[in-house]
């Protein structure tokens, strides 16, 4: 059993920077691959970024890529989003996802969820 809790989330103005972080109680937390998931105000939640636990390689969504940097620190059990050049349609609430699987990226390939943190970018 893994829980996550995120953080670290708030308000920008476009064009800014923030990270998010997500920490993770339980056993074996190197061994599961971590995605993050936004959702923003009627919208379904989308893929954002994976990294892999085995390789470490990461995949991400093609609306991030050059802005967004996931990096894990497995002796906090902690991963953290780093996000650039902001965005207001970067505004949604960011979910941090675990799975035991070496590649996962749909929603159904996660076991477990955090609660979420909401990102609002301003214009």
């Amino acid at each position: 059993q893994v829980q996550l809790v995120e953080s670290g989330g708030g308000l920008v103005q476009a064009g800014g920077s923030l990270t998010v972080a997500c920490a993770a109680s339980g056993r074996s937390f190197s061994r599961y691959s971590m995605g993050w998931f936004r959702q923003a105000p009627g919208k379904e939640r989308e893929f954002v970024v994976f990294i892999s636990w085995s390789s470490g390689s990461t995949v991400y969504a093609d609306s991030v890529k050059g802005r967004f940097t996931i990096s894990r620190d497995n002796a906090k059990n902690t991963v953290y989003l780093q996000m650039n050049s902001l965005k207001p349609e970067d505004t949604a609430v960011y979910y941090c996802a675990a799975t035991s699987r070496t590649y996962a990226l749909g929603l159904g390939g996660y076991d477990y969820w955090g609660q979420g943190t909401q990102v609002t970018v301003s214009s």
